[in-house]
């Protein structure tokens, strides 16, 4: 099958199962700590809180982790990344399991979280193409981007919410940190340790470089510039509103929270499968701003149901289209990106998309207080179609996205 022959390289199938069984535990993380903050607040402004701390975490140490890949063995990145939230998670279960762990170790837990993605997100889109053959990246971009849903919002919040109906929040962050431990081995096993040449130029200037490629590429700068203002506008709104709705609006359990992620992690898998198998039509931007805004228009139904079963159909619909998207960008990234500005370009991409997400979160419990959970979230998902969509049509040039597959030699020396 064309979508699994990327696993027949071995260093991308260690790459790949270490990625699949931390991102399970992520799937557990995300019921368990929202779970375990309503266990001690009842408010959606204390969410919010809590989410901003992860934002701060994540958004303060892209750039790092950016330049990090491009200077360093990326694998070392990224078992960094890892080992920084393993060790979060296994203090916070120790706390947990005594008794101890406040409202405060909780919000110092994400922040600390969101630093160990920080550092490992701009890692993971460079490594790939290192890994496998460029006519395999498609497939291998769209086997990971299945397979991140089916841990992340499929299993994983299926398991996370049975984990803490069983045994509480303080076992969740337990599993969680054992799949981290997983994760690691598997990145020590690697054998492919390519490594970027030494580079003396200062932090300033290498990220002066990876700016000036971003701003001569229209598809890639304004790409950013709509995902920021998208982002801004339903991240806190979903991160925060959506437990809340399912716990305190409908009365329901943390089994119910996890069924509606791991719907949309169902809908998201079978969008990238989809792209995996029939590829893309040739106006590649095009039909990526596209899934995207659709999947926008889906956030919407997060507002308007009444019920669990209605908040499920919403995620799946939601999932399809964002599934389907996210695997065209993921290789635009990788083959019309310079291999020597790969991590830099991918923090970049990181930085400017999420940048936003803190005051989103800080927007969320006001918001949500002033016009309700349901307006706010509706409104969020109605803003980010509208940028989404709008921006294809209004940005000269963007929809002028003929692949060009010399673009990334061709550009290694912009600036």
């Amino acid at each position: 099958m064309r979508l699994l022959g990327p696993l027949r390289e071995r260093d991308f199938a260690l790459l790949w199962t270490g990625s699949v069984v931390s991102m399970l535990g992520d799937g557990i993380f995300i019921v368990a700590l929202p779970f375990a903050v309503l266990d001690r607040s009842d408010s959606a402004a204390t969410l919010s809180l809590v989410g901003l701390a992860w934002s701060l975490g994540m958004v303060g140490f892209l750039l790092v982790g950016g330049v990090l890949a491009d200077r360093t063995d990326k694998r070392r990145v990224l078992i960094l990344g890892d080992v920084i939230r393993l060790a979060a998670l296994a203090v916070a279960a120790t706390l947990s399991l005594a008794g101890a762990l406040d409202l405060w170790e909780l919000i110092l837990l994400a922040a600390c979280y969101g630093v160990g993605e920080g550092l490992s997100a701009p890692a993971m889109g460079a490594i790939v193409p290192e890994l496998v053959p460029e006519p395999v990246l498609l497939p291998a971009n769209a086997l990971y981007g299945a397979s991140r849903p089916l841990a992340l919002r499929l299993a994983g919040p299926a398991l996370g919410g049975l984990v803490v109906g069983l045994a509480g929040t303080s076992g969740a962050f337990l599993v969680d940190a054992v799949t981290f431990v997983l994760s690691i081995a598997c990145l020590v096993a690697i054998r492919t340790r390519p490594r970027a040449l030494p580079d003396a130029e200062p932090l300033r200037a290498q990220l002066r470089e990876a700016a000036r490629f971003v701003r001569s590429q229209t598809w890639l700068w304004a790409t950013l510039v709509g995902a920021a203002v998208s982002l801004l506008a339903f991240m806190g709104p979903v991160e925060v509103l959506l437990p809340f709705r399912v716990k305190e609006e409908l009365g329901s359990t943390a089994a119910a929270f996890g069924l509606v992620l791991a719907a949309g992690g169902a809908g998201s898998a079978l969008g990238s499968l989809l792209v995996g198998h029939f590829g893309t039509p040739r106006a590649q931007v095009t039909f990526l701003y596209w899934m995207w805004g659709l999947s926008m228009i889906g956030l919407c139904g997060y507002g308007l149901a009444q019920s669990v079963w209605q908040l499920v159909l919403c995620g799946i619909v939601y999932g399809v289209f964002g599934g389907a998207g996210n695997p065209v960008w993921t290789t635009l990234m990788q083959v019309r990106v310079p291999p020597g500005l790969r991590g830099r370009v991918g923090s970049l991409d990181w930085l400017v998309s999420v940048g936003l997400t803190p005051v989103s979160f800080a927007l969320t419990g006001p918001l949500a207080a002033a016009f309700g959970a349901q307006a706010t979230l509706v409104a969020a998902g109605a803003v980010a179609a509208v940028v989404t969509i709008g921006l294809l049509y209004l940005v000269p040039g963007l929809r002028d996205d003929q692949p060009r597959s010399s673009a990334a030699t061709s550009s290694a020396n912009v600036g």
